[in-house]
């Protein structure tokens, strides 16, 4: 077995795609209509297999989750093989980070925010 997807909830399909595409530098692997304004939206982080399903809430109790599906903590963790690289690649544009880029024993580890307040870890393991 292996995790394939994660959704994530998002005010509108293409503002979406627009940051996880144009700002994390993910890929866009599906984009399909299903009607009634439902799309099937995949993106991938280059390199890797999982992608996150991004969904339109369907009723207000997920509206209101929109922004804060990890209760207020890091809910995703994205692994880089070059922290710098990417860090600075992020920062140019735009996605903000809430912190200085730190080294722990596992790795080099920053949090930044997705376009809706979500927090991911970006990191780098230690070899």
């Amino acid at each position: 077995m292996r995790l394939s997807l994660t959704a994530l909830l998002v005010r509108d399909y293409d503002e979406a795609i627009g940051f996880f595409v144009g700002k994390l530098g993910f890929v866009l692997t599906a984009d399909t209509d299903q009607g009634g304004g439902k799309r099937w939206v995949v993106v991938t982080p280059p390199g890797g297999d999982a992608g996150l399903l991004l969904a339109r809430p369907a009723e207000p109790t997920q509206t209101a989750r929109i922004g804060d599906q990890g209760g207020g903590r890091v809910m995703m963790f994205l692994e880089t093989d070059d922290f710098a690289r990417d860090h600075t690649r992020m920062l140019g544009a735009g996605v903000r980070f809430l912190e200085a880029p730190r080294h722990e024993p596992y790795g080099v580890v920053a949090v930044f925010e997705d376009l809706y307040g979500n927090r991911w870890d970006l990191i780098e393991p230690a070899a």
